[in-house]
């Protein structure tokens, strides 16, 4: 099963890079560039085929994917009749789409994955099913007996059990009424919650049960586009967070230091991380499914953001120079002067090849902790 679940990882990164590509492919053919390879993967060419004017295949190296548009810089050569179609040409909001739909795309599927789970899948929840009615209760004394489900609340539906029987300890010894459903009958029951010294609450006196819970399509939909900005703002956390965490992991890779759950993971630790959700003993089916998507989901809003950076050669990098072009033609304009020459990314090159190298190391070392001083994550 850890495995299964490390391969079902390796499938769903490559999926998300190709839907990543697809992202930029699809807008830049909307925009008329031109796009001559679409590949998954680097280095020798295993399989390719062509459509139009465009290769697809797939490339020896699994550590990614590209699509390449042409004339990305004013340096690159396009063919005679077709310079109007290079990248570089094209106004810079045509470039912000093209460049930014990568991201996009990860931030798309991050929800569409969360959907998946609350619509789909199902997630763990505390039900308004009772499993257990406490003797000498309020509960008792009302008359809720094992199997009923509490329904409404003082007149209000009940949506989140968890959120919803907050309001029976905030109750403040007030009368409550309560609508449940028992043996397919709706019955309506008065109760008076009791204050519960050692809970410091009032409490109905009855236990309900844990269970698997779905959602329909549209609370689903609202479910997933709360859970998806929460995890977007952990992420926007997690990299402002990323440089003070560095030191930590190279403590944690090269001096035996304990791998922090909270810290630092590369690709093969979450890979392992999903094995060990998928294998683990100690959740249900649902939850192992669950667990899993939500994984894939939290790495796709990550790299999502992570590639909006304003650093080449990062995709923001290339956003923050078309937004610089701008930025520059309106100080033009303002000085009635001509539109300036669009910047030349080659002049960044020693920028991005810093860049780029910083990231090497990066995530050279996050390989090596995850392999010598793997993560552990009790599940």
């Amino acid at each position: 099963m850890k495995v299964l679940g490390i391969l079902a990882f390796a499938v769903a990164l490559l999926l998300s890079v190709m839907v990543h590509e697809f992202g930029h492919y699809i807008t830049a053919k909307k925009f008329n560039m031109k796009v001559t390879e679409f590949f998954l993967g680097f280095g020798t060419k295993l399989w390719s085929f062509r459509k139009g004017e465009t290769e697809f295949g797939v490339k020896a190296i699994p550590a990614g994917g590209y699509c390449r548009i042409e004339g990305m810089t004013p340096t690159d050569r396009m063919p005679a009749g077709e310079e109007s179609r290079a990248f570089f040409t094209a106004s810079s909001g045509k470039k912000l789409i093209v460049l930014g739909a990568g991201s996009f795309a990860h931030f798309l599927i991050g929800f569409l994955l969360i959907f998946s789970i609350f619509f789909g899948v199902g997630y763990t929840a505390l039900l308004s099913n009772i499993a257990q009615v406490s003797p000498n209760s309020a509960a008792s004394e009302a008359g809720f007996l094992a199997g009923d489900k509490i329904i409404e609340v003082d007149g209000q539906k009940v949506k989140d059990w968890y959120l919803d029987s907050r309001k029976i300890a905030e109750s403040d010894g007030k009368q409550m009424r309560f609508t449940i459903e028992r043996a397919g009958e709706v019955l309506t029951l008065t109760a008076t919650p009791q204050y519960v010294q050692e809970q410091k609450r009032y409490v109905l006196g009855v236990v309900t049960q844990i269970g698997n819970k779905r959602e329909s399509f549209f609370p689903a939909i609202s479910a997933s586009a709360k859970a998806t900005v929460t995890l977007t703002k952990e992420s926007v956390k997690s990299l402002f967070a990323l440089p003070s965490k560095v030191p930590q992991l190279i403590r944690q890779t090269f001096m035996g230091e304990e791998r922090n759950p909270d810290g630092l993971v590369g690709i093969v630790g979450a890979a392992r991380v999903s094995g060990d959700a998928v294998s683990s003993q100690k959740l249900n089916s649902n939850e192992r499914v669950s667990t899993f998507i939500l994984i894939v989901a939290s790495l796709n809003i990550f790299v999502g953001l992570f590639n909006l950076l304003p650093f080449l050669p990062l995709d923001g990098g290339h956003m923050a120079i078309a937004i610089a072009d701008e930025v520059r033609a309106l100080f033009a304009r303002i000085r009635r002067k001509p539109r300036p020459a669009g910047i030349d990314v080659n002049v960044m090159t020693p920028i991005t090849m810093a860049v780029f190298g910083v990231l090497a190391v990066l995530t050279l070392i996050l390989l090596v902790a995850d392999i010598i001083n793997p993560i552990s994550i009790n599940f």
